[in-house]
């Protein structure tokens, strides 16, 4: 075997190498930056991007954005809310919302 092809040959494998390494470091640079945006958007409105706050109506828990007066439902609670075991829950707690919301925009 001559010099320029042992020459060649380290140089294929390392360039090999050095593909393998660029690859894990972007796999685990996109991971992090997945998991980063992930908790970033953690108790955000997905209108206004406001920090929710947590308030209970009748034994469900609803996320309320001070900024948009936006409601949002984990998944389950609405089904919670549609149970036939107490009729008119979601009226009434529709109705408890909305008092929420109208107690929020006069203290503004």
């Amino acid at each position: 075997m001559t010099h320029d092809k042992r020459s060649r040959n380290e140089d294929e494998y390392f360039a090999r190498e050095e593909a393998e390494r660029l690859r894990k470091l972007r796999e685990r640079d996109t991971a992090v930056r997945l998991a980063a945006e992930r908790t970033s958007h953690h108790m955000r409105c997905p209108k206004c991007g406001g920090v929710l706050r947590t308030e209970l109506f009748h034994g469900v828990q609803a996320d309320r954005c001070p900024d948009c007066h936006g409601f949002w439902l984990d998944s389950g609670e609405l089904e919670l809310l549609m149970k036939d075991e107490e009729p008119g829950l979601l009226r009434r707690v529709m109705r408890d919302m909305l008092g929420s919301v109208r107690k929020l925009k006069a203290g503004s």
